[in-house]
């Protein structure tokens, strides 16, 4: 009873501080800081993602596959805007890359112009995989490019998945015509077997008639010498006649040609004084044809002139108000280039003043308090901002009038060139309106004498016809008899030809015949032979028509569906069957900030409440003892209290169970508040040191956030030597798993670590005379 005296004493004294009570009242809420803070910033982060902003770009120009258009891009895109998985930004490659380089986006996904047209070559001899460019900003945030890569995986399974359903349907397509074309060949196969059995049949036959081939042959070749002496005798009376019609045939064609030549001239003739009295009067009514145009053409040229005459007065007009103009724009732009610097000092000027008020204004905080000086401020800023706008625009001037009277030169160059030209073509139109007169003049005389021409010109056309009628009938007959001298001519050739061919051709018949006697043995030995192939044919014509109907018939049984298309894109789905859902990242992490919240908060109760000494003047080392482990054991209690109420209802942490959930983080609070206890109850100010590097150990080897074989195999040595070890693994179990039995055999070594501490502070101060009360006083530590 009096140790607990002790305790209330202490704990009155520090409630009648008020400094203390406030420092006491704040450590509380150290845990809730740490686990509430860090687990409602971390409580669901995915579920914020569409608030992530990441650049899109499509750049793909699409291709043709199989007939079908392909858009693996745009399809992309339309994929994209259907989900929420990020803050989609559809943007120009340019954009994007400007808000990577800005920050405005933690990633950007370029699909290249070639992306569908790469798709297509699968079934290439050089197949290129189609490419999505992934470009994170990890050094704006590399926990965003991380995620946006697991994305972008699944976009990638996703794409891929498209594209497969278009080469299986392609696939497909190609079975179902190949089943048709099974069929067919099953039909012709079957035509083929009928055939066979035909041709079989024909070759029995072939080989009977063959049989008698041969033998007829022997007797046709006994009957060939008679046949050979007569048509010798034939080819000789043959030559005879062949010279004699030869010479008749010559005299005559000699004949024909002297009068078709005398023929021709008068005909010739005749067609030429037709011709000549024709042209000539055609030429007449070209004469005076030109004599009307002539005229025309003074009468133009005399109006050409005049028009000629004004451009070149125009031109000259055009020439002098463009140079006028362009020593203006010069003018211009040297007046621009003054008002352009002096719109530059005025510039400088202005934010050199607006600069000078504002650090007048920091250096004297009451001046700036002035609501006078503030709105000086405020004036001389939009005052530098307007003599910067002002400048901008004196440039764009300045640009706008080099440009304007660099055109007006090369306008002024231009219309000198037009004036030079306008007074060429003055001097031309002159030229050109003499030549018209001279040239009427001598159409006049040309018409004159082309009448006349034309008048004797018609008599010579009359005579000409009347000879050329004669010539042509005296031609007739003669030609009728040349060509019957041809003929007979022609005939005694052929029947020499014919008879010397029948002569060899008797003689080849014989040897002929002979060959076919041989051939045609050797014809009917083959036709046995082609008899035995064409039994084989027979019988493999058949089975092939039946196997091609099996196969067609196979073939066929493959229907393309919807369903077996996204199977063969996609014949592996993951069916994740999670074990112990942890439904956010803030469920996952409570047992690593729970533990880290309460063992800072048992580290800042060491600073703020006195270690070893009470309030309670000549108090025993054991109701010290007891004070200070009551204290502590208390203001443990409520840290873990706090810490529990946050997580549980003000972020809705749900647990396996919740009276276990608040025994286990009592008992961890507890463990943790008597170790440290102990630690700098014995070695004060460097204990606090100790405990700080002990955390700093807890933290990287408790496994809280990475598993434990990712970190190096030395630190692997601390785990199971450091309470918060047990801490993370025991909240875990009665978080997420349910595993209470684990959650019992962690909460027993803390207890254990907690209780062996909990020794060592009694022991300090059973073992530690502490002298007298003034002493005692003296080093009390609790001050102001």
């Amino acid at each position: 009873m009096k140790s607990l005296s002790v305790f209330m004493k202490d704990l009155g004294a520090v409630f009648k501080n008020p400094k203390m009570r406030i420092s006491m009242f704040a450590i509380l809420f150290i845990p809730v800081l740490y686990s509430g803070l860090f687990l409602k910033a971390f409580w669901d982060p995915y579920g914020k993602m569409n608030e992530l902003p990441v650049a899109v770009v499509n750049q793909d120009k699409g291709a043709d596959y199989e007939g079908t258009k392909l858009t693996a891009g745009e399809d992309l895109v339309t994929e994209l805007k259907k989900t929420d998985g990020f803050k989609w930004n559809f943007v120009s490659r340019e954009q994007a890359e400007a808000g990577l380089a800005d920050n405005t986006y933690y990633m950007a996904i370029v699909v290249p112009e070639d992306f569908s047209a790469k798709a297509t070559t699968l079934l290439d001899a050089d197949p290129q995989p189609a490419k999505i460019i992934y470009e994170p900003n990890e050094g704006y945030n590399f926990l965003a490019g991380q995620i946006g890569g697991t994305a972008v995986k699944d976009i990638k399974s996703k794409v891929s998945a498209k594209i497969t359903e278009a080469y299986t349907s392609s696939v497909f397509d190609k079975i179902t015509k190949i089943a048709g074309g099974l069929g067919e060949a099953g039909d012709g196969a079957t035509k083929i077997a009928d055939g066979a059995t035909k041709l079989d049949d024909g070759a029995l036959k072939l080989k009977d008639n063959l049989v008698v081939l041969t033998e007829g042959t022997g007797k046709l070749l006994d009957g060939v010498a008679p046949l050979t002496q007569g048509v010798s005798d034939l080819n000789n009376g043959a030559a005879a006649l062949k010279t004699g019609s030869s010479t008749l045939a010559g005299g005559l064609q000699q004949l024909s040609a002297a009068h078709k030549q005398l023929q021709d001239g008068v005909t010739q003739s005749a067609a030429g004084s037709k011709q000549l009295n024709a042209g000539l009067q055609k030429t007449a009514a070209g004469t005076a044809s030109l004599q009307a145009g002539t005229q025309s053409a003074v009468v133009g040229t005399e109006k050409l002139q005049t028009g000629t005459k004004a451009v070149v007065d125009g031109s000259a007009k055009l020439a002098a108000g463009l140079s006028s103009s362009a020593e203006g724009s010069a003018k211009l732009e040297a007046g621009l280039t003054a008002s352009k610097d002096g719109s530059a000092k005025t510039a400088a000027g202005a934010k050199a003043v607006s600069d000078g008020l504002q650090a007048l204004a920091k250096s004297n905080p009451q001046l700036a308090a002035s609501p006078e000086v503030q709105k000086l401020v405020a004036a001389s800023a939009a005052v530098a901002a307007g003599a910067a706008q002002l400048d901008q625009g004196q440039q764009q001037l300045l640009d706008g009038a080099a440009a304007l009277n660099s055109g007006q030169e090369q306008l002024l160059q231009g219309a000198n060139q037009l004036h030079s030209g306008s007074q060429q073509l003055d001097a031309g139109v002159g030229q050109l309106h003499e030549g018209a007169q001279k040239l009427y003049a001598g159409s006049t005389q040309l018409l004159d004498g082309q009448n006349q021409l034309a008048a004797g010109a018609g008599a010579l056309e009359n005579g000409g016809v009347k000879l050329a009628a004669g010539m042509k009938q005296f031609g007739a007959k003669l030609d009728e008899a040349a060509a019957g001298g041809v003929k007979l001519a022609d005939g005694g050739k052929a029947l020499e030809a014919g008879t010397t061919k029948l002569l060899a051709g008797a003689g080849k018949l014989g040897t002929g015949l002979s060959s076919v006697a041989d051939g045609s043995k050797k014809l009917s030995d083959g036709a046995g032979q082609l008899k035995d192939g064409l039994d084989e044919l027979k019988t493999g014509s058949g089975e092939l028509a039946s196997k091609l109907g099996d196969a067609a018939s196979q073939t066929k049984s493959v229907n393309k569906t919807d369903g077996l298309v996204s199977m063969f894109a996609q014949p592996v789905q993951i069916e994740e069957v999670k074990v112990n859902k942890v439904p956010n990242y803030g469920t996952g992490f409570a047992p690593y900030f729970l533990s880290l919240g309460l063992f800072v908060g048992a580290l800042i109760c060491t600073i703020v409440i006195p270690m070893r000494d009470s309030e309670v003047i000549g108090a025993s080392r054991f109701n010290r003892f007891m004070s200070r482990t009551l204290t502590f054991s208390m203001m443990s209690v409520l840290q873990a209290l706090l810490a529990v109420l946050i997580v549980l209802y003000g972020l809705g942490l749900e647990v396996q169970n919740v009276p276990l959930f608040y025994a286990f983080s009592f008992i961890t609070s507890l463990a943790f508040m008597w170790m440290i206890q102990a630690i700098v109850t014995w070695l004060d100010q460097p204990g606090r040191f100790v405990v700080i590097l002990i955390l700093i150990f807890q933290l990287t080897t408790s496994a809280g956030t990475f598993p434990l074989e990712l970190i190096p195999n030395w630190m692997k040595i601390f785990n199971p030597l450091l309470p918060m070890t047990y801490s993370v693994k025991g909240f875990k179990a009665v978080i997420s798993t349910g595993d209470f039995g684990s959650m019992w055999a962690d909460a027993g070594t803390l207890g254990a670590y907690g209780v062996i501490f909990l020794a060592l502070t009694f022991t300090y101060f059973m073992t530690r005379d502490r002298g007298n009360e003034a002493v005692l006083k003296s080093e009390q530590v609790l001050t102001v």
